[in-house]
Parts: C-alpha cells; sequence; structure tokens
C-alpha cells in the first residue's frame, strides 16, 4: 500500500457539545440508496448503466451545489481501529479537490433548477460545482459512550442530528450542502452490516429540528476482509470502503435528498449504475480506490471527467 501523507483533524475532535436535536423524524424506509455486498465482478466494464435524468425541478434539496462533508466517528469503539480507517477517510477528502480530482469532476455536468427530467443541464441550471478546496468541513469523534452494536436507521439518524447540532448547523440553510457521514467503529453491525447482509453502506435523510438532513451509514468495511465491497483485486484492506464511500459521497451529491436528484428507475443514482468499476485515483493526500460513475455525457460508466 501506497503511504499516505496525512493531516489528521483532530483538535477539538473530541468535544462533545450538549446540545440535541429536539426531534428526530423516522429515516426513509429499507435504505433503498445502498451500495450492495454482492457485485458480479465479471460483468463488463463498459456501458452497463443507463441515462440519468432530473426527477424534480426543485431548487433545494436536488444536488449539492457546494458539498461539504462532515466525518462522524460514532462511539468510544474508535479507541480500536485496526485498519487506520479514521485516518484514511479525513486523508481522502482533504485531497479531494481541484484539478488532482479527475473523478469528482465527473458531477459537475449534474444540476438543479431546471426541468423534471432533463437530461442535459441548461446554462441557467444550478450546476455542482466541482470544489477547489477541501470538501471536508468537520470531523467529529463522538466518543462519550458506545456505539450500539446494531444500531437502527433512526439512531443513525438521531447521529445525524447530533452531528449537525455539534457542528452548529442549527437551520435548514448550511444542511443544504451538508452530508454526515456516520462512520461506525470496527465490530458493530448498523442496521444489520455484516458479511451476511446485502449492503456495504447507504445514505438517506431524515427530518430534524435542523430542517432535512442528508447523512450516510458507512460501517466498518474492513472487518469484511479485504476484496470486500470493491473490484479491485490487489489485496488492498482499505480499498472497499474508499469505494463505497465514493459512491455514497457521488450519490448525496447529486441525489441530495433521494430521489429528487438525478436517477434512472432501472439502474439508480450514479454510483449503483457503475458498482462494477473502480480505479486507483491519485491525491495530494495519497492513492485511493474510487468508485465508477455514470456519466450522461459520456454514456458510459467512468472514472475521470
Amino acid at each position: 500500500m501506497r503511504p499516505l501523507r496525512i493531516a489528521i483533524l483532530a483538535a477539538a475532535a473530541l468535544t462533545v457539545l450538549a446540545a440535541a436535536p429536539t426531534s428526530v423524524a423516522e429515516a426513509s424506509s429499507a435504505a433503498p440508496h445502498a451500495k450492495p455486498l454482492h457485485v458480479d465482478k465479471s460483468q463488463s466494464k463498459a456501458a452497463s448503466g443507463g441515462q440519468l435524468s432530473l426527477q424534480t425541478n426543485g431548487t433545494q434539496g436536488v444536488v449539492s451545489p457546494a458539498p461539504q462533508v462532515y466525518l462522524v466517528f460514532w462511539g468510544s469503539q474508535w479507541s480500536s481501529d485496526p485498519a487506520g480507517v479514521a485516518a484514511d477517510m479525513q486523508a481522502m477528502f482533504q485531497g479531494l479537490y481541484g484539478s488532482a480530482d479527475t473523478w469528482g469532476s465527473i458531477m459537475s455536468q449534474y444540476c438543479e433548477n431546471a426541468p423534471a427530467g432533463t437530461v442535459t443541464c441548461p446554462s441557467s441550471a444550478t450546476f455542482i460545482q466541482h470544489p477547489q478546496s477541501s470538501p471536508l468541513a468537520g470531523v467529529w469523534f463522538d466518543n462519550a459512550s458506545a456505539e450500539p452494536r446494531k444500531a437502527t436507521k433512526n439512531q443513525l439518524a438521531a447521529e445525524a442530528a447530533n452531528a449537525a447540532a455539534h457542528f452548529g448547523n442549527t437551520t435548514q440553510a448550511p444542511n443544504l450542502n451538508a452530508q454526515y457521514v456516520i462512520v461506525s467503529p470496527t465490530g458493530t453491525h448498523p442496521d444489520g452490516f455484516g458479511p451476511h447482509g446485502s449492503f456495504c453502506a447507504w445514505h438517506d435523510k431524515t427530518s430534524s429540528s435542523y430542517g432535512t438532513l442528508a447523512f450516510t451509514n458507512l460501517p466498518y468495511v474492513p472487518d469484511l476482509g479485504a476484496g470486500a465491497c470493491t473490484t479491485l483485486t490487489d489485496g488492498r484492506l482499505l480499498s472497499g470502503i474508499e469505494s463505497t464511500e465514493t459512491h455514497e459521497y457521488a450519490e448525496t451529491v447529486t441525489d441530495f435528498w433521494p430521489t429528487a436528484g438525478w436517477y434512472n428507475s432501472s439502474g439508480g443514482e450514479i454510483g449503483d449504475e457503475c458498482v462494477n468499476l473502480d480505479a486507483y485515483l491519485t491525491l495530494s493526500t495519497g492513492t485511493f480506490d474510487v468508485q465508477g460513475l455514470w456519466s450522461n455525457k459520456a454514456a458510459a460508466c467512468v472514472t475521470s471527467g
């Protein structure tokens, strides 16, 4: 594995704010916006998806025009991180911007504020902006207590609301671009994650006292072993969680409050169509496994735009 030059955001990360949401509505049922655990790696890596179209003509919650990622390492169990997930996720998002990030630029073709059914955005639309600085807006090690061994969807949604409070995002406005990635520690099984489950991770939305929040359930994928949740076969343990989180990040950016954004009724979201394609991307902070994304411009699954 290539060494990573990591600047870990640790200052103030262990501080736990007392503020908490006054209410959290139930997250959407069944977590349909998931990266599947079991993928046929023998499938062709060519154009296996289909054209995405804009599902609504809204101006909020459709896409994330200026993506901001908040990593939430939930639970006191993060005192043990045998695969080095916390450092790796921070490093990946610290470098995921600018000219080096040729993968993230795929998403800049998509937009909101355009007619439902759009497949090519008009110039008058509000486009997703490719980040010119790190999209990592905050890191929180919420270690005041242990994460439940089998956290439910509603508990994950409540933790996203806790994170919104922690970061001071207590109105809808900042939560129109914020995505809260709830990263679970080793040995846990959030929403039934595990070798006999059906998913690597999923993203969703939830209603809260701070508005509607976009969040991701990101389990400790290395617990499944090398080769899980990626099509790369070189045995690198962190590839699976990197591929998984790039899948969920891109889907949240392009379909912020599912499914108001970009979607294909038969193939799913931008990452769902391309789960059989991975590639390495070298950034200033290291080299990472990124999952392929569907490009309407290319009419194919691609790993650079």
